[in-house]
């Protein structure tokens, strides 16, 4: 494996919200000169070597995705961090690779590099006619860095990234890699397990605890996806009155009767309700995807002139409100909204092309909190309250549903899920905004849960509510993959705060 030691000493993240102070970083690639299976192995044991060179060293170590996250969860300081992105080697799958009980087609399984980014998954796939199943509002993070945070979409009916991983390669010590999956889904076959020179674990609590592990569980070198066959999705996006019928379907996924959406009562593939606070009489924009077969006679869908296309989110354009004094915040908001918001009827596209690479515009924060889906009028009538008791909010109330996850510690935890975003300009006054929320909700007794990758505030206490025995179930696999000096240099400071570096 090529090793880059670029003597890097400060990493910044995508969103530019913080610097981290590191000794390296390090840009690990595929040996060109070797096919892709001796590459990939290759590759394996220099990943065991930089683990075995870290403990040697006392240093800390951190395997880093594309950097979409807002707190520190990735990073480790004064240590070494790999930029995984060059490791983007992907297999299709054999029938002789498959074990004999695995439920699902060889040709729907892919097994990638833990550096490949969403979008390269998608460009793959596509020319085999395939899909992912889902992804999250933008395509640029890799699939570990992904899986790892629980990235979620809207996909109500089936979940978020980890519920479509089916297969993981760990690199878990200086002298140990293997190959974890769930004992009641197996996956690889003997062939496949011998062709990694790996060793199979089949458990299902230690599948599930190393789905959602943000960086700690050793470096994940390969992950095996379950994809579908290529289909469309119809978008659009409409404002309609934010209403109790509304409300009824944000609280129950119940379309029976609704209306005011573009193809009636019929069950849509994605679901979502964008409010703004600052002009709630003007209704709510609404977007709706409904699953289509797919067929090559369709426009791709289009930006508007702000750039922004139909699956975009937030954060796609709301950072330009930094720097805002709070006093004109409800009159930029309101201007901000109506040059950006891409109102469209019944755009085309495949999932990659609804969802594609999102371009950022200036500084901003990012919270999402999962709560379960009864309580999200009840939440929504909150966020409005709390917004007219303080300083207006410089952003807007995003709402998304997504079904529950397997993940010992998906923040996507339950079983029919509404996660708020509290995308906002980048200020003081968004970080009081938010602990005012989650106060509200511990005061309500509103069970809720903290995007891993967005901004939030945890501590022992706060995780025990939030997740109760399942730390100890995420602890304990943590415990078995990795050996006490494994454990501690991939450790790192917001584990440390947590508890949960032990």
């Amino acid at each position: 494996m090529k090793v880059v030691k670029t003597a890097n000493k400060s990493w910044e993240n995508r969103h530019e919200v913080f610097v981290e102070d590191i000794n390296d970083m390090y840009i690990p690639g595929n040996e060109s000169a070797l096919d892709a299976l001796d590459s990939y192995n290759d590759a394996t044991k220099g990943l065991q070597q930089l683990i075995a060179d870290a403990i040697a060293n006392n240093t800390p170590l951190r395997a880093l995705g594309a950097g979409w996250s807002w707190p520190k969860i990735a990073t480790v300081k004064n240590g070494v961090m790999l930029d995984t992105k060059q490791l983007n080697t992907v297999f299709t799958i054999s029938a002789q690779s498959v074990s004999p009980a695995c439920a699902i087609e060889p040709r729907k399984l892919l097994f990638a590099q833990s550096g490949n980014c969403i979008w390269e998954l998608e460009r793959f796939l596509f020319n085999k006619g395939m899909s992912l199943r889902t992804s999250g509002a933008s395509n640029g993070q890799t699939i570990a860095g992904a899986m790892s945070t629980c990235t979620h979409g809207s996909a109500f009916d089936f979940g978020s990234v980890p519920d479509f991983v089916v297969g993981l390669h760990i690199v878990s010590g200086a002298n140990k890699h293997v190959w974890l999956e769930r004992a009641s889904a197996p996956i690889a076959s003997q062939q496949f397990i011998d062709n990694l020179q790996t060793e199979l674990i089949s458990d299902d609590d230690l599948f599930n605890a190393a789905l959602v592990s943000f960086g700690s569980f050793g470096i994940i070198h390969g992950v095996m996806i379950e994809t579908e066959d290529l289909f469309l999705l119809e978008s659009s996006m409409e404002r309609i009155p934010y209403d109790d019928g509304l409300k009824h379907i944000m609280d129950t996924l119940d379309f029976s009767q609704a209306t005011g959406l573009p193809n009636g009562t019929e069950r849509p593939f994605h679901f979502s309700v964008l409010v703004n606070p600052h002009d709630i009489d003007g209704g709510a924009y609404v977007t709706t995807m409904y699953k289509r077969p797919y067929t090559t006679s369709y426009s791709k869908p289009v930006s508007n002139t702000a750039g922004i296309g139909p699956g975009d989110d937030a954060p796609s354009f709301i950072g330009l409100l930094s720097g805002m004094a709070p006093i004109i915040t409800p009159l930029m908001v309101n201007k901000v909204l109506a040059a950006s918001l891409n109102i469209h009827s019944k755009q085309i596209g495949t999932l990659a092309e609804i969802f594609s690479n999102t371009t950022l515009r200036g500084k901003l924060l990012s919270a999402a909190i999962a709560i379960p889906l009864a309580e999200t009028s009840r939440v929504a009538d909150i966020l409005i309250e709390i917004n007219k008791d303080g300083n207006p909010f410089a952003g807007l109330f995003s709402f998304r549903f997504v079904k529950g996850t397997k993940a010992t510690l998906g923040f996507i935890k339950f079983p029919q899920t509404c996660v708020f975003e509290l995308d906002a300009a980048f200020s003081n006054d968004t970080h009081l905004f938010y602990e005012r929320v989650w106060t509200r909700l511990e005061a309500e007794n509103i069970p809720f849960t903290f995007h891993w990758g967005k901004v939030g505030e945890l501590n022992p206490e706060r995780l025990d509510y939030m997740y109760g025995d399942s730390i100890d179930k995420w602890l304990q696999a943590r415990q078995q993959l990795l050996d006490a000096d494994t454990r501690k240099i991939f450790n790192n400071a917001l584990l440390q705060q947590w508890g949960m570096d032990a």
